[in-house]
């Protein structure tokens, strides 16, 4: 938990302080200021959470709009589609694994089949906490969220984009999945860009190939295959798919236009998710192959870092160029 939080700091304060510091802070921290900014602003924005500590200094600043409901992840997005009665929006936050997969009836049900505006907030996703094993591991949420009516999907590259994204789901008036990691990534971003939920960001335009990415890990990896594949003669496009539902469908069409393949890069697996909604909209269309880097379809039962597991997954530089070169040939 950084103390840095419980600085008093305006929305445009937040963003300016994100920005600046963008390579050293977590995501869940940039969330967790930016938050509090806007609990500070509106005080119909109430927060629960699931014994999540990064979050202390909304409890304490703002207790009133605030309830801890312990590791009861289940009783959490049930008591905050409850509170969406007086309170809009409600943000209910945990750990990724637990918050989705063990909550799923419950998000379903309550939040999505109902269509209530509860921000649900997960941290450690991905493999982000590979190290405690596979009971933390969160490889199927993006899968089985967008599955659901009124979802939206969102995960953001860097704690840039997660200060930006947690502004606009706020003022969204649905319900939304947040996708958040553990550690500092390097910012994907070397200009102050907008976010637009459901909006792909374009940060390199289409080429022979067409790298689509989502969340910070892969879209470092798409940056830099697209750098190497440059360097070969190979040109080379890339999204940052931010939102993963709605996807951002003419944007995959307009930069595949005249692509020979599309890459797709998750820290998800490589079924169901971001190469998943990929693929239906390039099949769709009779576009060009779809090649997908993400977990293999077997029971992941490593335990290690982030960065070791991610590159054991296939999710790396040096599997993004063969997978694009192999159609190439």
């Amino acid at each position: 938990m950084s103390s840095d939080i419980a600085v008093r700091r305006t929305v445009a304060e937040v963003l300016d302080h994100v920005w600046e510091n963008r390579s050293t802070i977590q995501s869940r921290d940039a969330y967790a200021m930016m938050l509090l900014a806007l609990g500070r602003e509106n005080p119909n924005l109430a927060c629960v959470s699931a014994d999540m500590n990064f979050e202390d200094h909304f409890a304490l600043e703002l207790p009133r709009q605030h309830v801890d409901l312990g590791i009861a992840e289940q009783n959490m997005i049930g008591v905050a589609a409850g509170m969406t009665v007086s309170a809009r929006p409600v943000f209910a936050n945990g750990m990724s694994p637990f918050a989705i997969a063990r909550a799923y009836e419950q998000i379903k049900i309550d939040v999505a089949g109902a269509d209530l505006p509860v921000k649900i907030v997960g941290t450690h996703a991905g493999l982000a906490s590979g190290h405690y094993g596979p009971t933390h591991h969160s490889l199927e949420d993006i899968g089985v969220i967008r599955m659901l009516p009124n979802m939206t999907v969102v995960v953001p590259a860097d704690a840039w984009q997660a200060a930006q994204a947690t502004v606009a789901i706020a003022e969204d008036p649905g319900p939304v999945y947040l996708r958040l990691g553990r550690q500092a990534t390097t910012a994907l971003y070397e200009e102050r860009t907008e976010f637009v939920l459901g909006r792909a960001s374009v940060l390199r335009e289409g080429g022979r190939v067409l790298f689509i990415a989502t969340g910070p890990h892969p879209n470092l990896v798409a940056a830099q295959a697209a750098r190497e594949l440059a360097g070969r003669g190979v040109s080379a496009g890339h999204l940052n798919m931010h939102t993963v539902k709605p996807l951002d469908s003419e944007a995959v069409l307009h930069a595949s236009a005249n692509a020979e393949v599309v890459v797709t890069i998750e820290d998800h697996r490589a079924l169901g998710g971001l190469g998943g909604a990929v693929c239906e909209v390039v099949a769709e269309a009779g576009g060009p192959p779809v090649r997908r880097i993400g977990v293999p379809d077997v029971h992941y039962d490593l335990v290690g870092g982030e960065e070791y597991l991610l590159h054991h997954a296939g999710i790396n530089v040096d599997n993004a160029v063969a997978q694009a070169l192999d159609v190439l040939a």
